[in-house]
């Protein structure tokens, strides 16, 4: 029985030395051992590991992109422009040593993110004025913000070695102006609008009426040449009939004048509420109404 139990202990001791004795490192993670406390090495590549059981303990970090989405931060424009810039960061831990020696988890360096984050939006935006930051310029703007960030996670004065990671970008999703400036910038956009507005309509109005001013003159001067031009040919008609009549005058003078009395006849009875109250006899006006009238030929 006492052997029983010595296998029993034996072997359940062995168990617990093995499962301390191993671990893994998953596709995503790198590990660093750690031996009483002080770091030992760094396990980097994927698959089952041995440590000394007991002594030594691992500590896992992603090796994957590491998002940090920032507080919005009020910076200064070169033009003294307030600005409210919403910005993330994303970066890779590749040096797990000295990522657990300056900062020791993620929650640390997201604090030191943000300051670092902060000082170089300050740095970078203070140079340029609030149209670049709405502007094509706000990519070169971006790329400028990340390798600020990036020489001051890599090394600084204080802190040499850096916190042992790369930071791969840095994007501005939002910046906007304070509230209390938004709506005074609004309103004098809108004003400035207005006037745009209605200096196109002055202008559209002055032109407008050019152009009707231009077309009336048009039209006056082709009515006028046109009255002009049929005067002269009324003139050319009335000449022509002048003179047609005056030949038939001088070829026969009664067939001229009973030509005309016709015409008189027309004009005077063609209206239907004209009514004409004479003497027929030797009335001059009706002698060629009458039977045999004029000289009787």
């Amino acid at each position: 029985m006492r052997s029983l139990t010595a296998a029993f202990l034996l072997a359940l001791f062995i168990m617990v030395v093995v499962s301390n004795s191993l671990f893994i490192v998953g596709q995503t993670e790198q590990a660093l051992v750690l031996q009483l406390g002080k770091p030992e090495r760094v396990e980097k590549m994927p698959g089952l590991k041995f440590k000394m059981p007991f002594i030594q303990n691992v500590e896992y970090f992603d090796k994957r992109l590491i998002d940090f989405d920032a507080a919005p931060k009020e910076v200064i424009a070169a033009d003294q422009k307030r600005l409210i810039v919403d910005a993330f960061v994303r970066y890779r831990i590749t040096d797990p040593l000295r990522f657990m020696q300056s900062v020791g988890n993620e929650g640390t360096m997201d604090s030191r993110l943000n300051s670092i984050l902060e000082s170089s939006l300050r740095q970078a935006m203070g140079n340029v004025p609030l149209a670049a930051v709405i502007s094509e310029k706000r990519a070169e703007l971006m790329q400028q913000i990340r390798q600020l960030v990036n020489e001051q996670a890599q090394g600084t004065t204080d802190n040499p070695g850096g916190f042992g990671i790369e930071v791969v970008d840095v994007r501005i999703k939002r910046a906007d102006l304070p509230p209390a400036n938004s709506e005074g910038i609004y309103k004098r956009m809108q004003t400035e609008r207005t006037r745009e507005a209605n200096q196109f309509r002055a202008q559209g109005a002055e032109d407008a009426q050019k152009i009707r001013s231009q077309a009336d003159k048009e039209r006056t001067i082709l009515l006028a040449d046109a009255k002009k031009q049929a005067e002269i040919t009324r003139g050319e008609g009335d000449g022509q009939a002048t003179k047609i009549f005056a030949d038939s005058f001088g070829q026969d003078a009664d067939f001229f004048q009973f030509y005309r009395s016709l015409q008189a006849y027309r004009k005077t009875l063609d209206s239907k509420d004209t009514t004409l109250i004479l003497s027929p006899d030797n009335n001059e006006f009706l002698k060629y109404m009458e039977k045999g009238g004029g000289s009787g030929k």
